[in-house]
């Protein structure tokens, strides 16, 4: 574990006790991820394509960002090679800077190739930015999704209730196998 992990892991340890989460069952992640899909789904045909069209398809239908001054995420989710779950995944980041309070929302990454998708599944964890890009999904009128986006090996998209959220990114998450 490095030093600029363990702030992180201590915040995360902290808030979530606090808050008496406990893991989720492979059930409800495969549940929950299911309805995220389809809410994405609803938000952009153009998403609901490319999910169709990608090698794997990386859901984390319920992510808690909550700062107080220093702020933390974690979701968990499934990993789905031609529409199965294959394998469970933790997402985890940490923020600084002038924040308060939480926020939920649901994060899906596409990986559009074969390779792209090997490399994150053969990693021993996956941090956005170092180990690879996430390319934010614009969206524009209509659910339309901009041909450069769509083409990049890595897609993603960062949406609540309300729609998709263009201005947030995966930068400095931390993505890591877990056991379900």
């Amino acid at each position: 574990m490095t030093n600029r992990m363990l702030p992180l892991i201590t915040l995360l340890a902290l808030v979530f006790a606090s808050a008496g989460l406990q893991a989720d069952s492979r059930q409800h992640i495969d549940t929950k991820s299911a309805e995220a899909l389809e809410r994405l789904r609803e938000h952009s045909a153009d998403a609901g394509r490319l999910a169709e069209a990608a090698a794997g398809v990386l859901i984390f239908p319920d992510v808690v960002k909550m700062g107080f001054g220093v702020g933390g995420q974690y979701g968990e989710g499934s990993l789905l090679v031609e529409g199965e779950p294959v394998a469970y995944y933790a997402t985890a980041g940490a923020s600084f800077g002038l924040q308060l309070g939480a926020q939920y929302k649901s994060e899906v990454i596409l990986f559009m190739t074969e390779e792209a998708l090997a490399d994150f599944r053969n990693s021993q964890g996956w941090e956005v930015g170092i180990d690879g890009s996430v390319a934010i999904a614009d969206v524009g009128a209509g659910g339309k999704i901009d041909n450069i986006t769509a083409k990049q090996p890595v897609v993603g998209f960062i949406f609540s209730n309300k729609g998709l959220m263009g201005s947030l990114s995966f930068e400095g998450s931390r993505i890591l196998r877990i056991a379900r």
